[in-house]
């Protein structure tokens, strides 16, 4: 019942209430644009390719679409080339100095690397849909999707292709400044629902087909699954911080006791993300070099070389992503800048130390965490036959996590005007 009146109440505040109306307006014109096809692309062939059995790297692709790689649309690249934009621009900044500056310049830094970012994406949006096109063309199985294409259709489509990135990347900043939640990660959310409920279907379908008892056990291995993720998503180690006496001008101000929050989960989703790219290389090199087919068959969903490979990627990013972004020497620094320290342990670099020992430490069950999430996909294949798993992999990291952080801003405002919101005891 707190969540049905936690609705109410939202709607109740005319901030609040145009806000979400203006969320679900976007996301709207969103689903309307993943139906539009590129001009020149014969849908019925198109399916057949998604429908056969060696389509796995574009099943995967079209999931972070919502369906609209598979029907060529006008926003069938989706938000990932924006995505890839940022996670680059972020391990950038760890190598160049002047994006690290730009870093620490607040807003007009900020606006500075969200303009880099933009036009990287525009590059990258080029450079996969030109890709995309190739590989349908390069293929005697696949060169029917673009039938007389020739150089003035294929523009065509790039252009059509990266202008729908463009305005998908704009309806993310509208949503982010105008709506609630941040606005890519709404958009992927969108995507990643609106493929479940086929993806379920087929699910259902395969394992009625095979053990039709198993679907209750399904079911709850599904919602125990969604239960430990959003347990494991809010787990938290929390560093003790206490904060000296300070005198500022006539007053004297008490210190103050507080903590360092670390996630289990430090690094979110991008190591499954990179591991993912990192994997799927051998078979998109195999499509250009069929002498390398047996290699890249060793790395096909399911094998044991899969699964050893995948999970040690998974591991290895996980820490190697919150090595760059989690600075113990910065976050040392400014604790003493502040009057900061941790109780028992000297300023400097014992501060430095220990930080980086708790990172280090709480980072290899999260890691391994990650790992068994994106496992189960595989686990399901090799089980079931099937890879369309809507409580596994990336996708289930991405509903929860983003969900998680929508109702937070949700509730962060709602008291402030002195709502009970959904997450309140």
């Amino acid at each position: 019942m707190r969540v049905f009146s936690g609705f109410r109440d939202a709607f109740k505040i005319p901030d609040l209430r145009n806000k979400i109306l203006f969320t679900f307006m976007i996301l709207a014109l969103y689903r309307v644009g993943c139906y539009i096809p590129a001009p020149g692309v014969s849908l019925d062939n198109l399916a057949k390719q998604f429908d056969s059995a060696g389509a796995g790297l574009l099943k995967f692709l079209n999931l972070f679409t919502g369906g609209g790689l598979e029907r060529m649309a006008i926003f069938g690249l989706g938000i990932m080339p924006y995505i890839t934009a940022s996670i680059i621009m972020e391990l950038l900044s760890a190598v160049i100095p002047k994006i690290k500056e730009w870093h620490e310049e607040g807003e007009v830094g900020r606006k500075k690397i969200t303009q880099v970012t933009r036009y990287m994406t525009l590059v990258l949006a080029t450079l996969q849909s030109t890709a995309l096109i190739v590989s349908f063309r390069g293929s005697s199985e696949t060169k029917d999707i673009l039938p007389n294409l020739t150089f003035a259709k294929g523009a065509l489509i790039t252009l059509t292709l990266v202008a729908g990135m463009a305005l998908l990347m704009w309806f993310g900043e509208l949503i982010t400044d105008r709506g609630v939640g941040n606005g890519m990660s709404i958009l992927i959310f969108a995507s990643i629902i609106a493929s479940m409920p086929a993806e379920i279907t087929a699910l259902v379908k395969t394992v009625s087909q095979r053990q039709p008892a198993l679907l209750a056990v399904l079911l709850a291995i599904a919602l125990g699954i969604v239960v430990g993720v959003v347990y494991i998503e809010q787990g938290e180690r929390r560093i003790p911080v206490q904060y000296a006496k300070q005198v500022r001008g006539r007053k004297m101000y008490s210190g103050a006791s507080t903590y360092i929050p670390v996630k289990v989960n430090t690094s979110g989703v991008i190591p499954i993300i990179f591991a993912s790219s990192v994997i799927t290389f051998p078979l998109i090199i195999s499509n250009f070099f069929p002498s390398l087919k047996g290699f890249a068959d060793s790395f096909s969903q399911g094998s044991l070389t899969y699964f050893v490979v995948y999970t040690g990627l998974i591991i290895f990013f996980a820490y190697f992503y919150t090595a760059i972004v989690f600075d113990p020497f910065e976050l040392a620094d400014n604790l003493k800048k502040y009057g900061g320290f941790i109780p028992g342990i000297r300023p400097g670099m014992p501060t430095v130390n220990y930080i980086a020992k708790v990172v280090n430490r709480i980072n290899l069950p999260g890691s391994i965490y990650l790992a068994f999430i994106a496992l189960i996909p595989a686990l399901m294949f090799v089980e079931f036959g099937t890879a369309q798993v809507p409580f596994g992999g990336a996708a289930i990291l991405i509903i929860v996590g983003v969900a998680l952080e929508t109702m937070k801003q949700i509730e962060s405002q709602m008291q402030m005007r002195h709502y009970e919101g959904f997450l309140s005891k």
